[in-house]
């Protein structure tokens, strides 16, 4: 499985895994696109009396439903990875679509609670699946891509469907069409997700079924073995985690700070920031994606399985909080412009975030890489809930410190939490690069299984 050259089988589970995050990219930037115009069609508006809490409410429903879903899911996936796979996108599909029959605001919040919980299961089940169908070489590419670029793509696409639908229909309409389009790439993968074979690792080290590992092994990397000797792992998640706890809870400490910073621009940047730099929602939108994301994600491709996880994530997270440090300090001094504040905020905001923790951290590589295959769902589901926890922190924080505070103190505050993570990864968090038992330090007594190729 380590040393497979990478293959169809390898970007199948890619394109399988990824447009789950398409689909999550979609829902969860689009709402930032529409919430305004959201507000406004229920009577909304900044004069009313709960004005920033229907505002947190609507951006941050489906981030505590995220939360939960993660949980939830993480538990389920002990029993088996394939098992509840497509599970996650029927969840998403069915509540994205229902968003059109949200006939007043507090429906639409529940709405977004469930479609959340679809949510944070696929941001468990698709990086455990993909990252232990992975070859050694390849895995974080492949993760990064299929994770960070491919949530990209989906925010730019709804940022499209915004551009194409404007021009024709109403504004309560618009915002309808806009997050209902989210069930179109979620329904559209169950198919091939419901095909997608078990995962060898769990075979072998949760069942212990070495015929049936052979038989996966046999389709997966075209290999005749026969093993003999016992391949389960007899150990428990306490016997992992008082080992190795100080590595699992600065994962969760990381994506918890990381997603405060994202999702502060991913749910309000379309609306408060870009207003502020004279844009409109799917112009700033675009911008972002094209001119920062998509350059940062692709920087981090072409180094992430030569370099390592750590040093670019580290260098991500100051660049960050340098960056939105002076969009804070220019605002501050009265000399920002459009031009400045863009490329401050792009640079900080987008580039430096794919280029190092959103595709790393924000990818679950972390909670995929450091947790043996025995715990595995269970690291990831708690290192997402902690980030969706952030995300959802952001949904409350960022709009009451910026309309309340404003901008300066709001981006102090986010370019601080930046630089704290930056330092964590420093201190707790060990290289990754390699192979997932070396990483995860699985123990695997191979003095006690015999290999024998056919």
């Amino acid at each position: 499985m380590n040393k497979k050259k990478f293959g169809w089988f390898h970007a199948r589970s890619i394109l399988t895994t990824g447009m789950g995050v398409f689909t999550d990219g979609y829902d969860l930037s689009s709402v930032g696109l529409v919430l305004a115009i959201i507000l406004t069609s229920y009577g909304i508006t900044t004069n009313s009396k709960n004005y920033i809490l229907f505002t947190s409410l609507v951006a941050g429903s489906a981030l505590i439903g995220a939360a939960v879903g993660a949980l939830i899911f993480g538990e389920l996936a002990k029993m088996g990875r394939k098992k509840f796979y497509g599970v996650d996108v029927l969840i998403l599909g069915i509540f994205a679509f229902l968003q059109i029959f949200a006939v007043n605001i507090y429906l639409l919040i529940i709405i977004r609670l469930i479609l959340g919980i679809g949510v944070g299961a696929d941001y468990v089940l698709s990086p455990v699946i993909m990252g232990e169908h992975s070859n050694e070489r390849d895995r974080g590419k492949s993760m990064a891509f299929g994770f960070g670029l491919m949530w990209g793509f989906g925010a730019t696409v709804a940022a499209v469907t915004y551009l194409v639908f404007s021009p024709f229909v109403t504004s309560a309409e618009l915002w309808r069409i806009v997050l209902a389009a989210g069930a179109i790439p979620a329904l559209g993968v169950i198919y091939l997700r419901r095909k997608m074979p078990e995962t060898p690792r769990f075979i072998a080290r949760i069942v212990g079924d070495k015929k049936k590992f052979e038989d996966e092994i046999k389709y997966v990397a075209h290999r005749e073995v026969r093993i003999e000797g016992d391949i389960q792992d007899k150990h428990n998640f306490k016997y992992y985690f008082k080992k190795y706890k100080r590595q699992y809870i600065s994962a969760m400490v990381l994506w918890f700070l990381f997603d405060q910073v994202a999702y502060s621009g991913i749910l309000f940047g379309p609306t408060l920031i870009a207003k502020g730099l004279g844009m409109t929602p799917d112009g700033f939108t675009f911008l972002m994606e094209l001119g920062f994301t998509i350059p940062g994600g692709l920087f981090l491709l072409s180094l992430i399985d030569k370099k390592g996880r750590k040093k670019l994530q580290i260098s991500g997270f100051i660049l960050m909080g340098s960056m939105l440090l002076l969009f804070s300090l220019f605002d501050s001094a009265g000399i920002m412009t459009p031009i400045i504040g863009l490329l401050l905020y792009g640079i900080g905001m987008n580039f430096a975030s794919q280029a190092g923790p959103g595709s790393i951290t924000a990818s679950g590589m972390y909670g995929v890489e450091l947790s043996p295959t025995k715990i595995r769902s269970q690291i990831q589901s708690y290192t997402v809930a902690s980030g969706r926890i952030g995300a959802s922190m952001a949904a409350f924080v960022f709009p009451t410190l910026f309309l309340v505070l404003g901008t300066q103190f709001a981006f102090y505050y986010l370019s601080s939490l930046a630089i704290v993570a930056a330092a964590i990864t420093f201190l707790f968090i060990p290289e990754t690069l390699g192979s997932l038992e070396n990483s995860s330090n699985e123990k695997i007594e191979m003095k006690d299984i015999a290999v024998f190729n056919e």
